[in-house]
């Protein structure tokens, strides 16, 4: 039987890929804050308190003075909508957990997290100390690369002429590899990534999310139908 330090480590084991992904973004968003006119003391309480990379990349475009308050609602809600499912999709899984962890650990619940959590729910029992063991680094290496962006600022330069920002969407192929379920996954992230690209570039963000979100999942309910179809259906004598 595994210990609570064993859980822990192997949480931060798989965690830390991600966290290394993060480093240049992090670093990225605090430039970005920070020519928007933010404070480093206001970029690290927003990822404290906020804590949504494409939610805060997207508010942080939308920055003016006086602040879009309804474009910047409306924005990171649409972003961050698919935390309802992702929600509705581990929380089964966590019974071990007290009240007070569920609240904190699906407060600053990510994608990475998420995904490494439903991955290891398939073999193991999900531990508070497995999911923090996962969070809390993650959590405070957003925190720190984000702040330390925003105090570097103009000196670090746009970490995008490097490539940088391709790090999360490798990290996102790797993590959609690793769910890979035949034809029923490829018809899902093919119609998602097309509406999602597409949507972009007539219509423009935050549109592309919702865009991607929907096709995916009515690719998926179709593709998941057909096979469950061709399942049932009898065999020919």
């Amino acid at each position: 039987m595994s210990t609570l330090w064993d859980d822990a480590r192997r949480g931060f084991g798989d965690i830390w890929p991600a966290m290394l992904a993060a480093v240049p973004i992090g670093l990225l968003f605090g430039a970005l804050a920070a020519g928007k006119g933010l404070s480093p003391l206001e970029v690290m309480i927003m990822g404290a308190l906020v804590f949504a990379g494409g939610a805060q990349f997207a508010a942080v475009e939308l920055w003016a003075t006086p602040a879009p308050i309804g474009a910047l609602v409306f924005s990171t809600l649409l972003i961050n909508a698919r935390h309802v499912l992702m929600g509705a999709s581990i929380a089964p899984k966590l019974q071990g957990f007290s009240r007070g962890q569920k609240l904190l650990g699906l407060y600053y619940m990510a994608d990475e997290n998420w995904a490494l959590a439903e991955k290891r729910a398939r073999t193991h029992r999900l531990t508070p100390a497995y999911w923090f063991g996962m969070l809390a680094p993650f959590v405070a290496c957003w925190i720190t690369t984000s702040t330390l962006g925003a105090i570097v600022g103009a000196a670090l330069g746009d970490p995008r002429r490097f490539g940088a920002d391709f790090a999360f969407t490798a990290l996102f192929i790797a993590l959609v590899a690793a769910f890979w379920k035949g034809r029923v996954t490829f018809w899902t992230v093919a119609a998602a990534g097309l509406a999602s690209a597409l949507t972009y570039r007539f219509v423009g963000p935050p549109w592309h999310v919702l865009a991607g979100a929907l096709c995916g999942l009515a690719a998926a309910w179709i593709a998941a139908g057909d096979r469950e179809g061709a399942v049932a259906e009898p065999a020919k004598p």
